[in-house]
Order: structure tokens, then sequence, then C-alpha cells
């Protein structure tokens, strides 16, 4: 929606939603829009959001406005985190990409506005204030008895590891910065508790970890949770303030180091939903994102940027990918394979691929009537309502 990019945090604020509208423009320009279908989703609910945030929490965000802050302090105190900027919110749904997959009407889903991982049931965190990563999850349960969220974004995803922290039912995976750094969540040792224990998992690197590094670690574990877990659908969540030089960011990945998370999670051939993040130097947000779409599409793009509405934010080069920095990568090959190793040793405790069983899927929380931008066939549409009953 063109409304997401008009959304300002304040001045000096780091999260800049106009970098949507940047990416968006740059998959058209490139060409993009001609490979996959383009929806406008409707606005989400308050009965959707409810799905996983608190009524009163929900209540309270429809409510603020900058002018009347003072009548909200006791609530502010209880629902606001001192890491937001409260504003009026416009929130579309978040679950028209996970309907999508349910239906079998697309393999991947895009949402590069979404990905709004430290968003609490009652609470706004780091810049998130409706954790639409939850509501997708809870959305793709319906279907999906195992699902997998992974998180390379540079901080720990923490709102989801949290939301399904005592479960089997989805495994949480986090890349991420710790140590002295926001939010402070995601040691090694938090691995669930309960039915959900062993079910997160968290691997918390040090600064400046290059393409090498992260590929050497990021492919085995992955491929351990695929084999021990066998998940029937998989959420990445994208945040690209892990890239090289960004303005929150300590990382030292180029965007095609950061991609090649998306090649690899695709090539498992699941129903994939793929979310966007965190992201502070913008323009190589929207590089990253329009990289990682022509990856999803299996589309090679050239490296010269074509002319669009945002060109020169681009400059000097005006080109698609980024060099690294010459920063110290403090993750020693020591270091990760001490981690690499501990993680392993948990996964083992997994069970080997869940049982399996039978159950009523609820209704679709949104009506088949998210198409804006493109018409579909009819005829083409796999009615939700065909299998009463699904096996798993």
């Amino acid at each position: 929606s063109g409304d997401i990019g008009n959304y300002y945090y304040g001045q000096g604020h780091p999260m800049k939603p106009h970098r949507i509208r940047m990416t968006h423009n740059l998959l058209l320009n490139y060409g993009l829009y001609r490979k996959m279908e383009i929806y406008r989703p409707h606005k989400a609910t308050a009965e959707e959001m409810t799905k996983y945030h608190s009524d009163d929490y929900i209540k309270f965000l429809r409510s603020i406005r900058p002018d009347n802050m003072s009548e909200f302090s006791k609530q502010m105190q209880r629902c606001e985190s001192k890491h937001t900027t409260p504003h009026t919110l416009l929130s579309y749904s978040h679950t028209a990409g996970a309907v999508k997959l349910n239906r079998q009407q697309t393999d991947i889903a895009v949402n590069w506005a979404g990905g709004l991982h430290h968003a609490k049931k009652s609470e706004a965190s780091g810049f998130c204030y409706v954790n639409d990563i939850v509501l997708a999850i809870l959305e793709l349960l319906k279907y999906h008895q195992r699902v997998l969220y992974i998180d390379i974004d540079i901080h720990h995803g923490d709102g989801v590891e949290e939301a399904f922290y005592t479960t089997d039912r989805v495994m949480t995976v986090s890349f991420h910065k710790y140590g002295e750094y926001f939010p402070g969540t995601g040691d090694l040792r938090d691995i669930g508790a309960g039915k959900g224990k062993y079910y997160a998992v968290n691997f918390p690197l040090r600064d400046g970890i290059d393409d090498e590094s992260y590929e050497q670690i990021f492919k085995p574990v992955m491929a351990k949770v695929m084999e021990m877990y066998q998940p029937s659908a998989v959420v990445l969540q994208c945040g690209a303030d892990s890239l090289s030089g960004d303005r929150l960011g300590c990382f030292n990945l180029t965007i095609r180091g950061h991609a090649k998370c998306v090649e690899y999670m695709k090539s498992f051939n699941l129903p994939l939903l793929m979310l966007g993040g965190g992201g502070y130097t913008i323009r190589n947000v929207a590089r990253c994102w329009t990289y990682e779409t022509a990856v999803a599409l299996d589309t090679d793009i050239p490296d010269e940027l074509p002319y669009n509405d945002y060109f020169e934010y681009f400059g000097p080069d005006f080109k698609l990918h980024i060099s690294p920095s010459n920063m110290t990568n403090q993750n020693t090959q020591e270091y990760m394979d001490k981690i690499k190793q501990r993680l392993f040793e948990n996964l083992r405790m997994l069970p080997h691929a869940p049982g399996v069983q039978m159950q009523v899927i609820p209704e679709d929380s949104i009506p088949d009537d998210t198409v804006d931008e493109d018409t579909e066939d009819p005829d083409k549409r796999m009615s939700s309502k065909k299998h009463k009953y699904s096996s798993f």
C-alpha cells in the first residue's frame, strides 16, 4: 500500500517506512512485477490482530495520537516500550501471504513491509507494534502441523520466540548479534520450555561476521534443523540490518551473502513466506530486498540499476551490489565451531520426525478478496473448503 511509505517515526528516528516504497519502485523498474502477482491486502481488523495481541493493547494502538498521549499515560507505561515511538498505526492484513500459501495459490509469498519481530502480546518494542509474523504463523498452523521460523535480522527475533516458546509446533531459529545489544535476549542457552524445549534455537554472533563465515554456520545448522524438525512450511525474516554499512548494525554481509540464506531455504521446495524486518541504511535495504525477490523468482538481474523514482539515493555508483568493509570479523573459527557444536547437541534431543495427527481446519482469517492489483482466473483457485479434514 502506498500509505505504508508515508509513515514518519519522527526526526532523527532510524526507522524509515519510505524504504518500502523505494523497494517496490526498484522492483517495478527491474520488471520483476511481470513474473509475480502483486496483491494489496485489506486493512487489518482488530479481530485479526487480537488473534495474538491483547484486546487492551490493540484498543490502545487504535486510539492513541500525538495530541491525546497525556490521556493514555497509564497504558503508555504498560504497553509502550522505550524502544519505540508511539503514533497512530495503520495496519494491513498480516495474514494474506499465509492464506495464499495455505490455499496453495502460490509457492512463495513476500511481504517486505512485514517482519516486525519484536512486538509482544501487549507491548510495542524495537519499532514494532503488531507482530505480523506471529499472526501469519498462527494462520499457517491451521494447515501445517510444524512451521519453521528463521530470522536473519541482526537483532534477536525475541517477540516470535516468546510467542511460541512452549510449543513444538513452531521452531524458531535466530542468528543475531549478542552481547550489549538490543533486545539483549537470544542466549545460546535459551532453548524453549515445556513442550517447546529444544524448539528455540539461538546462534549468538559477534561483530563483523562476513559472507563466508555466515554461510559456514547457516547452511549446516539449517540442514540439521530441516532433517530433525521436518516442517511443512517456512517463514524467513530477512532483516537487512545485518548488511555491511547498516546505520544500526555491526555485521559485514554483502547482499549476495544475505541472499544465500533465501536461496538455501528456497531449495527445500516448501511453502515459503519471506518477510522484511530491520534495515536502516535505506538505499541498501531496497537493493537487498529487490535482489532477494529476484532470487525467489530464479531471475538474474543486472548490477546496473535501472532508472527509478529514487535513483539519486543509489549514488555515486548506481549499482545493485555493495562491497563489504574492512572491519574485523570477531567471530573466530573456534567460536563458531563451538556454538555450532552446542546447537547440534541440542538438535539431537529432538524426536526424529514428530508425530502425525488429524485435525479440523478452522476457517481462513481473511476473505478471498485480497486481489486488487491483478485479477486471477477464478477457475484456478483452490477452494479452501475442499478438504474439511486434512492429514499432516
